[in-house]
Parts: C-alpha cells; structure tokens; sequence
C-alpha cells in the first residue's frame, strides 16, 4: 500500500492536518513525511498565467493592431519567487511510493483553482485524488473532512468556474488595459502633466470605480431643499412632549402645492401663517384624537458572512475589509473560528445539530459564561433547526462565521483588535439563542381646530438579546441610536395614562428649520456590501430577478479588489474615518470607459458575468459556452473603441472633474507588467 500526500494552501494548516492526523512526522524541506503520509504545502498560487510576449514576443511591445489577444490554448508557468516549493510539491505529487493525494487547499472557487494550476503543471496521472472539504480548522472538522474526501472529480465544474473566471479577468485586463491606454492614455498624460499613464480596467475594479465615482458627483450635483415644520408642546402633568404637524385629509392644507411632503411647508411664511391661525383663541388646548399602545419585537440580526462582518469592523473599528479579511482569516486558522469566505449568514441543519459543542467550548470564554447559563435556561439550541438562522437553500459552500468553542488559549497571543473581532463573532453568535428585544410603542395624534399633531414614545420593555449586543445608542450597541428609544421612563409613564378625547394643554407651537440631505459617501464597509448587493442597483426588474445573489465580486476577492483600487490611486481611503472618494485620475479613466467601454461600469454586466460563472460551477452551462460568450463579448468592444474619435468630448469631461482637485498627485510611471497585475 503506497502513502498518501495532503496538500494544504500555506504551512501552518498543513502542520494542523499533520496534528490532527497523530502522524509521526520529521520535517523535511517544504514538506513533513511520516512512514504512512507526507504533508506538504503551496504557499498561496504557486502558478500563474503567461503574460502574451510567452504566447509570441511581439506581443510585448502593445500595439493597436495586435488587439484584441484571444489565445486558443491558455500558457500557464511557475511563479518564480516560489519555484523551489512548486518543485518540491510537484516531487512529493508525483512520487511513485505515493498512490493517493488528499487536496486540502481552502474550501472554495480560489483554493480549487491554486491546486488544478500546480497538479496541471506537475503533470499528475495515475494517482487516486480526493477534495477535503472542511468549515473550520478544528481536529474533529479536519478528520470528518478527510473520512467523507470526495473524488477530486465531483469538483471539476468548480474547477472549470475558477478556470474560467481567471481567464475573463486576463483577457479584459490584457486587453481593454491596452486598447484604452493606447487610444487614451497619451491625452491623460497630457492633462496631468505626466510621464506616461497607464490605464487599469477590469471587470470588476472599474464597476466598483464606476459605483465611488457616481455617488460622489450624484452628492456634488445635490441640491439641498429646505423645509419648515411646525412643532407644538404638549404639556402632561407639568412634563412636556412634542407634536409634529401633518397635512393629513381635513386639514387646510391637504394637498396643497404649498407643501414640503405632509409634514412640512416649502416656505417659512407658510409655516408662520399656520401658526398664527392656531394660536387663537385662547387658552390653548388640544385634544386626543387617538392613542395606540403595542409591543413591537426586534428579533436578533442573522449571523456575520464576511461582507456583514468587515461593515461592521469597518463601522466599529475603523479597519478596512482587507485588514479584516486579514484578522479572521488568522483566527480561522488558529481554530477560532469557522470559514471566513462564505457569503451565507445561516447556519446548516447537520451544524444546528451539533450546536451545543460550540456552545460548551465558549463556557471557557469569560464573556460568554452568564449568556450561556441564560442559553441553558432558555433551552433555545435544541430547536435552533426550526428557526430562521438555519436554512440549507441559502448556503452554498459554506455556513455563516461563527467560532468554533475551540483554540481559545491562542486568543491570547493575537492583537487587541483581532480580540475585538472575535468577541463580536461570539456576541452575534450568542444572540441568536436569546428572545426578541421587546419595545413598549406609544403612538398620540392629538387635534387643534381641524389640525392634527403626531406624537410617538418608545422604551425598551425586555432587552431579549440586546443583552449580548448591547443596546442601541449606548457605547457597546451595535446599532446607532434609534429615533425615539429610550425615553424617559417618568413621562413615558404619565403618557400611558392618557385616553382618547382627554384636552391637554399647549405651552406653544415652534417652527423647526431643517433640509434634504445628499446622499451619503461610501464608506470601507458599506462599499463591500453594495458590491454584494449589486444586483439592487439594477432598474430592470426581470433582469434583478435573474443575478438575485450575485453580486460584484466574491466574498474572497472583494477586500482585494478595493486595496488595488487605492493602491492605483484611482480611490482614495480616509484611514481615520474609513470614508472612500475617487480621485482625479479615477474620474478621468472613469469617463474614458464611459466613452467607450460603458457597460465595465454597470453592475448588470459584472453581476451577470459572476452568475455565469455559477452556472458553470452548478453545471447548468458548459465551459465552452461561457468561452464563446467571453471572446465576443471582448471583440466586439475591441472593435467599437477602434472606431472611436471622442477624445475632444473627453476634454470637457476633466475639465469639469478637475474643478474639485487641487494639483493632482498621479502615479509615477507604470509599467505594463505593474498594470497587468492591477487588472482585476
């Protein structure tokens, strides 16, 4: 019986697989070998694909007339900053003792493709292969993933997707970087005042480009509108509480043109007339027209994904998605925590049953010890599979993040912020055992002559699982302040006394001055989860319906699409406050693919490319076809832009964008192999 080969994707997981595996191992250069088993490792992508001077060295050199590049046959080669461990993985892959590999590269589109590329260029045959599958990093996870490895087979339509999305980012990269450098990039460089500029496009990175650059001039283009609303004091008991006026049907104004919506006047005469006439006669009163008490319950939030967990941090923290991505990525390999690249946020039946082992690990996690004794009591985590945190349909290749109960002593030796990140991965986590948090809401409408005031109350009855989060508007709540929580209990008191047809006295009307806001500017966070939600961008409604859960990018590469980006000096990060803005040179090529590659900016495109890509990997297209999509798709704008003469239209473009900069800090000159690297 010959050994058996595990590859893992970097050095410290292969060592948990030897640990978990009791193998006896020495430790051998770039691998660990035991009398049965030899573990060994890639360090991230070992292979890469060939620059197009491989294919023929007159590509080298770009020219318009060599465009567009569409290779029949893809050229792979070896990354050469890690050619001795390729050759050492491809030694251990092929040895003749070895009869079975074990691939235990990440779970996911990204790890399949880094082991096909090293097994394609090692030239495997002849060895039984099995993909280990696995959620965490634990010893019962690892072994459970090794007993049930499936035939590496059962994953070539995955493998085929990875193929496949990989050579779409080349051949838009390769070749709208070079067809609109060399249409464009001389203008500018010209503009800037620059050496040389090359221009970056991808499928992915220019429709996030195109998503900053759009909310920025949608908040320059905004103009704010005023309005006035009319205000009265309500006085109970000698406490007092407000009323907001509405237009509502009776009223003077009712669908008045006069109107700011129902609550408000477009000018202040207006609303000083409203209050004159109310003002008379004396004394002033007003009566309750209607009151309505109910509880309203706020259930715990679904668990963190990625793109939930790094808006979060980003809101919290002030971290960037990369940093993030980063910090649970080193957590899921201490065995703190469960994959970290999973667009779900449920959990699956078979894990909701065997939620009480993560629960009992966390009893060593000081925080967690009074929420699991509430959990006990509770007795909430043995129905957990009834409940909307668990749904098979909505996970794909992986669960939600959730920790483990595993690894804790290591939590001692990673950085106070990734400490902070674990501790809300455990509190969201936590919470889902706990009730809704119950709110006590109070709503008045009180009358003035035939006007009606609106008043609203809201006190927290029952913290439910507010208790592991924290309550909104305190320091340790994870939500901002909700309008209206909170309120003194003394006067929430008085007004639950009130009854309909009770006057109360008015100490007064006040007009409250206030104006329409632009939109708000992407922020580290909230940019990863609009590139998730992309598809909500889309107007057409049948083609929303279509790329529903396809977003811009994968919960693997988004982080890394937005560190490029800034990298390029196409946007720009506030580290301090996280807030994302283009910059010159990112408007510029913004309008250049405006004028001539425009649908690289919508979310339509990216979004339907990314669902094409899960066709493939469910099966329901073949690789072939996607191919004779890709290649027309990428001739056909070849073409368009070849027949282009807009670079005149394209000056009034930056004239006007360049109006919000002051001089310009642009890149150095960049070479084709940097921007190669750029495209996304």
């Amino acid at each position: 019986m010959g050994k058996s080969v595990y590859i893992a994707e970097k050095p410290s997981v292969a060592q948990e697989f030897a640990k978990a595996l009791k193998l006896n191992t020495r430790r051998k250069d770039g691998y660990l070998e035991a009398d049965s088993a030899i573990v060994t490792w890639c360090v991230g992508h070992l292979v890469t694909m060939s620059y197009p001077e491989v294919y023929d060295a007159k590509l080298k050199r770009w020219s318009l007339d060599t465009l567009p590049f569409l290779p029949k046959e893809f050229k792979y080669e070896v990354i050469p900053a890690v050619e001795k461990q390729f050759r050492i993985v491809k030694e251990q892959l092929t040895r003749d003792d070895v009869d079975t590999i074990y691939v235990c590269t990440d779970s996911g589109r990204e790890g399949e493709y880094i082991y096909r590329l090293v097994e394609q260029m090692a030239g495997v045959k002849g060895k039984v292969r099995k993909r280990v599958w696995i959620d965490s990093q634990t010893e019962e996870e690892i072994l459970r993933g090794i007993k049930e490895a499936k035939p590496l087979e059962s994953y070539d339509n995955l493998s085929a997707s990875a193929y496949l999305r990989a050579k779409e980012d080349y051949l838009m990269g390769i070749n709208f970087s070079r067809l609109l450098t060399l249409k464009y990039g001389n203008s500018i460089s010209n503009y800037l005042r620059t050496n040389y500029t090359v221009l970056s496009v991808g499928r992915v990175m220019t429709c996030v480009l195109g998503m900053v650059v759009r909310r920025e001039r949608e908040i320059r283009e905004f103009v704010k509108t005023p309005f006035f609303r009319v205000i009265s004091t309500i006085d109970v008991e000698g406490q007092t509480f407000e009323g907001e006026w509405r237009a509502v049907k009776g009223s003077r104004y009712f669908e008045s043109f006069d109107l700011y919506k129902e609550n408000g006047f477009q000018k202040k005469e207006k609303a000083e007339e409203l209050i004159e006439y109310l003002s008379e006669p004396l004394p002033l009163t007003c009566e309750i027209l209607s009151i309505e008490k109910k509880k309203e319950k706020k259930n715990p939030p679904l668990l963190f994904n990625l793109a939930e967990l790094q808006n979060e941090c980003s809101r919290r923290f002030k971290i960037s998605p990369d940093e993030t991505l980063r910090i649970v990525q080193e957590l899921y390999e201490k065995k703190l925590v469960t994959y970290p690249r999973t667009d779900a946020r449920v959990l699956s039946t078979a894990v909701a049953k065997e939620i009480h082992k993560n629960l009992n690990g966390l009893s060593k996690y000081e925080m967690a010890g009074p929420f699991l004794s509430d959990i006990l009591q509770f007795g909430s985590h043995k129905g957990l599979e009834k409940t909307r945190y668990v749904n098979d349909k909505q996970i794909t290749d992986h669960y939600a993040i959730i920790p483990t109960g595993q690894g804790l002593p290591a939590l001692q030796a990673v950085a106070p912020t990734a400490r902070q990140v674990y501790d809300l991965i455990v509190r969201r986590f936590l919470s889902i055992f706990y009730p809704p948090a119950v709110y006590q809401k109070v709503t008045i409408v009180t009358k003035r002559k035939e006007e009606q005031f609106f008043s609203s109350f809201k006190v927290l009855a029952e913290e439910g699982y507010l208790k592991v989060t924290g309550v909104p508007g305190t320091k340790k709540g994870e939500d901002a302040g909700e309008d209206g929580d909170n309120q003194d209990a003394g006067l929430f008191a008085l007004v639950q006394k009130l009854r309909k047809g009770m006057q109360l006295d008015v100490r007064g009307f006040q007009i409250k001055e206030g104006e329409t806001s632009p939109p708000k500017r992407y922020n580290s966070g909230s940019i990863i989860l609009a590139m998730e939600n992309a598809g909500q961008l889309i107007e057409d409604e049948e083609l929303r319906a279509q790329i529903k859960g396809s977003g811009i990018g994968t919960s693997a590469t988004r982080a890394e699409i937005l560190k490029k980006l800034i990298h390029i000096q196409y946007l720009a990060l506030n580290k301090k406050t996280q807030i994302i803005t283009p910059t010159l040179l990112g408007e510029m090529v913004f309008d250049v693919v405006g004028h001539s590659i425009r649908s690289l900016l919508n979310p339509e495109l990216t979004a339907s490319w990314e669902k094409g890509l899960n066709y493939v990997a469910e099966g329901e297209i073949t690789p072939e076809e996607y191919m004779v999509k890709l290649e027309r798709f990428v001739q056909n704008h070849t073409n368009g832009v070849l027949g282009l003469n807009n670079q005149y239209q394209l000056r009034a473009c930056y004239d006007k964008a360049a109006g919000f900069y002051q001089k310009p800090k642009v890149p150095a000159k960049t070479s084709e192999k940097k921007a190669a690297k750029n495209r996304s």
